[in-house]
């Protein structure tokens, strides 16, 4: 990633640590990569479960939670401070939200790494590790 901009987004609620969840966090912590090197960051708000709780919860029945065509529309209104940005990390986010940033060009990340500089970092490096297995 030595010669590429990139722009990476982790979602948190206090600019330091990476959010357990998706849905829940406060914000997005936005790192510009230059060239391998972080030159700028910033805090854009997030929506979120909160903006959404007077919302009606559709689910059809033997559909997974977050697959349905109200959650994706949800997950769109979340990405939208983040659609200049190449990767998401969160430490845990829904199979449904998952997918949404997955269909945006995001490229979904739930690692387990806590502190958000240390992330960017083995993403810039190239170690850090996609843990699916924490979707739900």
């Amino acid at each position: 990633m030595e010669n590429t901009n990139i722009n990476i987004a982790a979602v948190t609620d206090d600019g330091v640590t990476i959010s357990q969840h998706f849905g829940r966090a406060k914000f997005y912590e936005v790192l510009f990569v230059k060239n391998g090197k972080v030159v700028k960051r910033e805090r854009r708000e997030k929506l979120g479960h909160n903006n959404f709780a007077q919302e009606e919860h559709h689910h059809q029945s033997g559909e997974q939670h977050g697959f349905d065509e109200s959650s994706h529309n949800k997950h769109i209104n979340m990405a939208e401070a983040i659609k200049d940005c190449k990767i998401l990390l969160a430490r845990g986010m829904g199979n449904g939200a998952y997918q949404s940033m997955l269909q945006l060009n995001i490229k979904p990340v739930v690692t387990d790494i806590k502190n958000i500089d240390e992330a960017i970092q083995a993403v810039i490096n190239g170690s850090i590790i996609d843990h699916t297995e924490k979707l739900h």
